[in-house]
């Protein structure tokens, strides 16, 4: 197999990009029109369409309001489920007392089709009565601070909680929880670790080794290609990144595989410090293993039983890598990246072969087309983007190939 040489990419090249003009971030598109390397997207300020306004028992309409969104999915319909935080307490995810009465928190994970109509919600919203210093409650059974999304070949959906020890695999309707991995509220760490988290033992640093307890987990991938060890498809590759530093595979039944990755900052290490590292991971039609390093602004890439092959760095236009997805072609051309730091975001459209720099698009702001903490993002098999944000966003937006 013939691997790609590793790339460095830095200000040289988006400076390149901004004084030939290709780079038009206020439009929310790249402009290609002079290379014809790129593809163009513009942002679809009606989709999704409107959150309900349902009335309760007396009469009253409330209206739905969507929280944090801590990530999004694709499936094999091309309809994207969106993780919000909105159900949580208190204005950390979820919703704010200046609100009103008549605001009320949107389920955990909502499915639209691709014209942006809600498909189906679900998710038990169950918050237990128990309080910790901030005075917040946590969740009785989804993960504590949804982050993470993914559905797999069998059309089943996955989520995780990056405050939380667990990653849950439902069926698509999310009717029936088929498989947990993890123990809720309880990590891979010390038990005293953090009393100012929901639970404790969770957060970094994390002991980065058990064989069953997950710390703190920002993404998985599910792998339909058969294990190059065991022989059997299915394995799930969770980035286990907040409170541990590491990529731990399981097979399709929860059983430990593998892991690789340590703190640091040297080839297939991830960051030491602060959380998402790593952020994401993403299975290449290549099989090859991407993994976002947030904090040291790079992506690298390992063969599925842990090798590095590369690393492919991406500090710019801004701060850290917070996710990947790829175009829908069979040779993924393009990997957009979705780029973040407190100055500046965007996602970047990247040479996949190259790492090069092609586009992008996204400024930081609040009207469409712009980002406030662009997080995660996911692509259907027509090329759209949808692009979910956390923080102040609260929201999930559509970019439209532009054929």
């Amino acid at each position: 197999m013939k691997f790609r040489r590793p790339v460095y990419v830095g200000g040289i090249l988006l400076t390149l990009i901004v004084a030939v003009g290709l780079w038009h971030p206020a439009t929310g598109t790249a402009n290609t029109a002079q290379t014809g390397q790129s593809p163009q997207f513009k942002v679809d300020p009606n989709w999704p369409k409107p959150l309900p306004n349902p009335k309760d028992a007396m009469g009253v309409q409330h209206q739905w309001v969507a929280g944090q969104v801590g990530g999004d999915c694709v499936d094999s319909h091309d309809h994207i489920f969106a993780l919000n935080r909105a159900f949580q307490d208190g204005p950390v995810g979820g919703m704010f007392t200046h609100w009103g009465s008549t605001s009320i928190p949107a389920p955990p994970v909502i499915e639209y089709d691709s014209a942006g109509n809600i498909v189906h919600t679900w998710g038990d919203p169950s918050i237990k009565s128990k309080k910790i210093s901030k005075g917040y409650g946590t969740t009785a059974v989804i993960p504590e601070s949804l982050h993470g999304c993914f559905v797999d070949y069998q059309d089943n959906v996955w989520i995780g909680g990056y405050a939380d020890g667990v990653v849950q695999e439902y069926t698509h309707d999310g009717e029936n929880m088929l498989l947990q991995i993890g123990t809720k509220g309880l990590c891979d760490g010390p038990e005293t670790l953090n009393f100012l988290r929901p639970y404790p033992g969770c957060g970094s640093p994390g002991y980065n080794s058990s064989h069953t307890l997950l710390n703190e987990p920002a993404d998985i991938a599910v792998d339909p290609i058969p294990d190059p060890s065991t022989g059997q498809a299915g394995d799930v590759y969770i980035a286990d990144g907040y409170g541990n530093h590491r990529v731990v595979v399981f097979d399709s039944k929860g059983k430990y595989l593998r892991q690789f990755g340590s703190a640091g900052s040297g080839n297939g290490q991830f960051h030491a410090s602060g959380g998402g590292h790593p952020h994401c991971v993403v299975l290449g039609n290549d099989n090859f293993v991407y993994v976002c390093d947030r904090g040291d602004h790079r992506v690298e890439v390992f063969d599925k039983l842990g090798n590095f092959k590369q690393n492919i760095f991406l500090k710019a236009p801004g701060g850290g890598v917070s996710d990947i997805a790829f175009s829908p072609d069979k040779s993924q051309r393009f990997m957009y990246v979705c780029e973040e730091d407190s100055g500046k975001e965007a996602v970047l459209i990247v040479d996949h072969a190259t790492g090069a720099i092609l586009g992008g698009f996204g400024p930081k702001g609040h009207a469409p087309g712009e980002f406030t903490n662009a997080h995660t993002l996911a692509t259907d098999t027509e090329g759209n983007i949808y692009v979910a944000e956390t923080g102040n966003g609260r929201r999930i937006q559509k970019f439209v190939l532009d054929h």
